[in-house]
Formats: C-alpha cells, structure tokens, sequence
C-alpha cells in the first residue's frame, strides 16, 4: 500500500495508482489583430478554459503499490464511476495533493472540470489490467438571464415585436400619404377639396400654425396646408 506520492481524485474517488503523467494546458484567449498600417498587434483577453488530460492505471488485482484505500474496489468500480461521471452531465472537483518521497507536502490542485472523453485500452503488455486516458476541461459556473432584445427600434418581448418610438418624422422633403382637406393658410383658411391617400410631399412647415404642414404633387405642384393628423410619413 502506497501512502506517498500523488494523490488525485475524480470528485470523491481516489484512483487506485498515481497517474504516470498529467498534462495541465490553459490556452490564450488574446487575437491578434492587423491594423490599417499594415502593423500587427495582440489584443488581449482572458485565457480559455484550462484542459487536463491524465493516464492511469485500472488494476484488477491488488499490487503493493496502490494507492491507501484504494484496495480491493476491482476494476468494474472505476469503470462504472468514469461512466458514472460522463453520463451525469454535471461537473465535479478535480484534486490533486502532491506529497514529496520522504512524505513533506508539495502543493495541490483543485479546480471543477467536466469530464470530456475517456479511453480504456487493454493491452497485452498490461496482462489483464487496463490502460485509462482521461480527457478534463475546466467548468465555470454561469447564470443564464433573461434580456429584452432591441429589433430595428422595437422590442421583443412574450415573443412579440412591440414598437419602442414613435412614427418617422415629417421634415420638409418628406413624402407622407394625405388623408384631409386642403387649406389656402397654414391658419385653417380657405378650406379645400379632401384628399384620401393621397401621395405627396412637405415643401413648407409652419409650426405655428394649426395646418402647418404644405404638401405638393410628388412633381412639385402645389396643393395646400393639411394639419398634423392627416399626414403619415412614407417609411
């Protein structure tokens, strides 16, 4: 029974030998980034989620070597725990305790991970043991909240497109659909004849008066003073 060394848990359970490598990579997350000039910078952002890959013995008889309490648990008892692992669908704690030979504490690992992917490989060089590799990538913990998205000036929201602002402007140069009578002034004088969707265009404004909008043919020619309520802006 080996009571020094690595030791190194898959959440709550111990491996039987002490992995004969663990390769720990935590990727840049930085873009570099051509500039107009030609030049070349590194724009920098946090790094990627760490990977751990580790190799490790699955013995199926007890050896002097293993690990303290891991005796007698058999093969079938990881295997079903890495399936275990991989089937939950949830994360778990990665630990590794690191003792020195003469038995004086080195440091530790211990950070939360999912386990990707796994082989098992039994080789005759092994004799009726079997080879693990194991695959691990760092989990963070996120919330998923709920926004209100933006749509071309409108809101979603209960899964419908509700309009935030209101109607385009009317300005001079704009063309609008007429539905009113015509004025001679901009002061409701003179009344007209009556318009009903009619196509035209603003070429005066007059905010002061109560018919301050003056609308004319789309060619140009003139056709009189319609109040605010009669004019739709043409989007």
């Amino acid at each position: 029974m080996n009571s020094k060394g690595y030791y190194v848990y898959l959440d709550k359970c111990l491996l039987p030998v002490s992995p004969g490598r663990i390769v720990t990579e935590t990727a840049s997350g930085s873009k570099s980034v051509t500039l107009i000039d030609g030049g070349e910078v590194n724009v920098l952002k946090d790094p990627k989620l760490t990977a751990v890959r580790l190799d490790f013995l699955i013995p199926q008889k007890n050896y002097p070597f293993l690990m303290g309490g891991t005796e007698n648990k058999g093969a079938r008892y990881y295997i079903d725990y890495l399936r275990s692992l991989k089937e939950s669908k949830r994360p778990f704690q990665f630990i590794v305790s690191r003792m020195r030979g003469d038995g004086a504490y080195l440091f530790s690992t211990n950070i939360k991970v999912s386990l990707e992917d796994y082989t098992l490989t039994e080789d005759a060089g092994n004799g009726s043991d079997i080879q693990a590799a194991v695959k691990l990538k760092q989990y963070r913990d996120y919330r998923v909240r709920k926004v209100k998205l933006s749509l071309g000036g409108a809101h979603l929201q209960n899964g419908r497109a509700e309009s935030s602002t209101s109607e385009k402007p009317i300005m001079i140069g704009s063309d609008v659909t007429v539905n009113g009578r015509l004025y001679g002034t901009s002061y409701g004088d003179a009344p007209g004849q009556t318009r009903t969707n009619y196509r035209g265009r603003v070429n005066f404004i007059n905010l002061k008066g109560s018919h301050p909008y003056h609308i004319t043919t789309p060619e140009g020619l003139w056709q009189g003073w319609v109040d605010k309520d009669s004019l739709r802006a043409v989007t």
